[in-house]
């Protein structure tokens, strides 16, 4: 009988260690679904925030005919979002300064503090543009905005294409 028992314990030991194995195996899949579900979340609210810009944005009827130049601007804003988010940069993916980018992308040109307090919603009283001058500095010192001339900002992707 010693060898019926051996047998059993041999194949018991081989039923766990599948067992464990497949339990492992879960785990990885479920972490991986749970990141890929997060990036579809992602990709869908910006398909979204997207849709709404081109249906909800100035000359939406404009924008109809000539898709293309609503969503180039935004197209210089996809690579500094990934950078500064991939870096934890939470000043720059604040709501505030995702406001400010998308001004600048949207703007035909370099932009002054005080046009920029106008295009985010904010009054053009001096402490306004006062702090409205600090953030886009602190966004020219990591690359971000370039200052073309004295007060004169621009994406800098942009001051180099000029």
């Amino acid at each position: 009988m010693p060898s019926l028992i051996e047998a059993l314990e041999t194949r018991e030991a081989a039923a766990r260690g599948r067992a464990d194995r497949l339990r492992e195996q879960i785990t990885e899949l479920s972490e991986e679904l749970s990141r890929l579900e997060v990036e579809l979340s992602r990709l869908q609210i910006t398909r979204q925030t997207v849709d709404e810009v081109l249906a909800d944005g100035p000359g939406a009827a404009a924008l109809v005919g000539n898709v293309e130049s609503a969503v180039l601007p935004l197209t210089d804003l996809a690579p500094v979002m990934l950078a500064a988010e991939a870096s934890g940069d939470a000043t720059v993916t604040s709501p505030a300064y995702r406001r400010i980018l998308v001004a600048f992308a949207e703007a035909p040109g370099p932009l002054r503090c005080k046009d920029v307090c106008a295009a985010v919603g904010l009054g053009t009283q001096a402490g306004h543009v006062e702090g409205m001058r600090s953030k886009l500095k602190r966004l020219v010192e990591r690359q971000i905005l370039a200052e073309t001339e004295p007060g004169l900002f621009t994406l800098s992707s942009r001051a180099g294409a000029r």
